[in-house]
């Protein structure tokens, strides 16, 4: 942990809310850095990784708990299809804890008084091949196979003692399954969130099936969904919640629509922070955004829950 180390971030999950970040690579690009590569905002951690530690900075000083780090596409297979070599990879995915770390050091030292959790991202296979098919899982791979995939990355995030492991933008219930076999033994607690199409999983799985593979897995201290339409949070909060008894974690897009193709976002955003007050009320206990979300909507988010930026 940043600050109270006799406070962990499931302690505070029992006494109230959490605001987490928005997405990193928007605030990246607001920065000027260009992402249109297969490694997205994972490049800039061997490129620049100080401008990775002031996005994070950003939305500590806008009213977020946690940061969610720069780990989600950063690979072992990704970074070597760029001819960076296991060890430089296993660095790197490492690397992106500490920026975090460092992100809340300087929140402290700038005002910041309120503790600070660093989520290590785990992102799905599918942001992996960069093809936009973590938004619809079913790639052709066993249990075994995917829980081959995500073990290695996991154990180097772990080691590298972030304070929760956000197994994030998770498709389908196959790939679920792995994820939990690959956090046992880490010693790290995890939080486990769906991306979803209405009450599905992106796969087509309903959703209280989903969620009821994470009910009694002691590792996960909370479920949910991100990346995905604010439309589609109230039912998920609610079945999550019914079905798991466990805090829910909500961060949606903004509600544009991301083209794999010419990667690049499409529609209006529909996020509001008004949204907050009805995810609360069915159960969500960690809140903030996702793709688009910026350090505006999570200071919106901080207030809607009654509190300030320090």
């Amino acid at each position: 942990m940043t600050s109270d180390t006799s406070r962990t971030l499931a302690d505070a999950l029992d006494t109230g809310t959490v605001v987490l970040d928005g997405g990193m690579s928007n605030q990246l690009e607001s920065a000027g850095h260009d992402l249109r590569d297969e490694l997205w905002s994972a490049r800039l951690l061997a490129e620049r990784p100080e401008a990775i530690t002031e996005a994070h900075l950003a939305y500590f000083e806008a009213g977020a708990d946690v940061a969610v780090t720069a780990s989600y596409q950063a690979t072992f297979e990704g970074f070597a299809k760029r001819a960076v070599g296991p060890e430089r990879a296993a660095e790197l995915i490492g690397l992106s804890v500490e920026l975090a770390r460092e992100a809340a050091r300087r929140a402290h030292a700038g005002g910041v008084t309120r503790p600070l959790w660093v989520a290590a991202s785990a992102g799905p296979y599918g942001a992996m091949l960069a093809d936009g098919s973590e938004y619809r899982g079913r790639y052709g791979l066993s249990v075994d196979e995917l829980e081959r995939f995500h073990r290695p990355r996991l154990e180097v995030l772990a080691a590298a003692a972030p304070d929760v492991l956000a197994l994030e933008t998770v498709p389908d219930t196959d790939e679920t399954r792995a994820l939990l076999r690959a956090v046992r033994g880490l010693g790290v607690p995890a939080w486990l969130s769906y991306t979803v199409d209405g009450d599905r999983t992106r796969a087509g799985q309903p959703l209280e099936d989903a969620f009821a593979l994470a009910a009694d897995a002691d590792e996960v201290i909370a479920v949910g969904v991100n990346c995905c339409s604010p439309a589609d949070v109230d039912s998920a909060v609610e079945t999550a919640a019914r079905v798991t008894g466990k805090p829910v974690v909500v961060y949606p897009n903004s509600g544009e629509t991301w083209d794999a193709r010419a990667r690049a976002w499409d529609g209006r955003p529909t996020f509001t922070s008004e949204q907050v007050t009805g995810w609360r009320r069915a159960g969500a206990r960690l809140i903030g955004g996702c793709c688009r979300v910026g350090p505006t909507a999570i200071t919106g988010i901080s207030q809607a829950v009654g509190r300030t930026a320090a």
